[in-house]
């Protein structure tokens, strides 16, 4: 497996996530088009993970399949690694996810990552809609098996799936005679909570944290997931990663304010009218409650927003505290032009390796 390691001058691996953001404004065409140009983006500047996240039914999105925008990134980009941050395991059959990301492995060897959630992605009734069952968490960890069974074609005995295949796999590899994939995709296990760190854990598997979720306590899970660990095949000690939401400009004043896009969508979306991407302006001009200016406040405050200098610093501030091995930029405010020129300054101010274009124009 490819786990991270430090490049530049960084103390930790740096990656960018995103959700294919869709301001309000631009077309999910735009959305799209632009998390292409993200990832390009990542690519040249020597990032080692561009992942994405599953959504549904969520208006400032444009990504509700991250398997199908692998796809199209693999021929879009040459070094990094891409994935999905993540597959909302319990909205899919295991054996589906097995051979979409087999398939995935196959057209880009050693470059694919497979990070697994149990939450939604989206509301409550869409959470109906999609799984049938209110119990859909209640089976994460035997789904997770599952998957980990199909990708490895590891089944024990008697299991009912002994003899169930994923295609693309080592299966198919035995059968054709050919010599079996070194590697498949890299699974992580994703959260922000004690039983996803716990789990992480026990599998012996990378466990990524997402930090942009409210008042998520990463000191507890990072400790309840390194006393957990149990080496595996794939992972000899504890590898962790942190998602971080973030908003970066040569002007702190403008990464404050789309920062503040992404807070105001979180406002609507607790307020359950659609997690939406307003413009600036329009965010600034609301008439906020006390109690609202609060939660605005506090998601605003909650992103690593400012120049890269500014951003970096608290980067490191929380690595020294909880260790994490690898650092993923949450970008997603209602500029994406803001989003790329973010990463290219945080890239240039650690100095990333391979370097290929100069740094982009400054956001209008």
């Amino acid at each position: 497996m490819q786990f991270g390691r430090p490049s530049g001058t960084a103390p930790f691996a740096l990656s960018v996530l995103s959700a294919g953001g869709t301001g309000v404004g631009t077309t999910a065409e735009d959305g799209l088009a632009g998390t292409i140009s993200l990832a390009r983006t990542a690519d040249r500047w020597g990032y080692h993970r561009f992942w994405m996240s599953e959504h549904h039914a969520m208006g400032a999105t444009s990504v509700s399949s991250p398997p199908l925008m692998v796809a199209r990134l693999i021929a879009e980009t040459t070094n990094i690694r891409l994935g999905a941050g993540g597959v909302m395991l319990p909205n899919h059959a295991p054996l589906l996810i097995a051979e979409q990301f087999g398939m995935l492995e196959a057209l880009a060897p050693g470059r694919i990552d497979l990070g697994l959630g149990r939450a939604p992605g989206t509301d409550g009734a869409t959470a109906g809609a999609l799984r049938r069952g209110a119990d859909a968490n209640d089976g994460f960890p035997q789904q997770v098996l599952e998957l980990l069974g199909f990708l490895g074609d590891k089944f024990p005995p008697g299991h009912p799936y002994r003899h169930v295949h994923a295609v693309p796999g080592p299966w198919q590899a035995r059968e054709n005679r050919v010599p079996a994939p070194s590697t498949g995709p890299e699974v992580w296990v994703l959260g922000s909570s004690p039983y996803s760190a716990q789990l992480a854990g026990q599998l012996g598997r990378p466990y990524a944290f997402a930090l942009q979720f409210g008042d998520a306590d990463i000191d507890t899970a990072m400790r309840l997931y390194r006393e957990s660990f149990q080496p595996s095949d794939v992972l000899t000690e504890p590898h962790t990663l942190v998602s971080v939401p973030v908003a970066i400009s040569d002007d702190p004043a403008e990464a404050k304010r789309q920062a503040a896009t992404s807070a105001m969508a979180m406002l609507r979306m607790f307020k359950n009218e659609g997690y939406l991407l307003l413009p600036p302006d329009e965010v600034e001009a609301y008439p906020a409650t006390t109690h609202e200016r609060q939660i605005l406040d506090a998601y605003t405050s909650r992103s690593f927003h400012g120049t890269a200098a500014t951003v970096a610093d608290r980067l490191e501030a929380l690595q020294e505290r909880t260790g994490v091995d690898e650092v993923m930029l949450v970008v997603g405010g209602h500029s994406a032009t803001l989003d790329q020129r973010g990463i290219a300054l945080i890239a240039d101010h650690y100095e990333l390796p391979y370097l290929r274009t100069p740094l982009l124009p400054a956001a209008l």
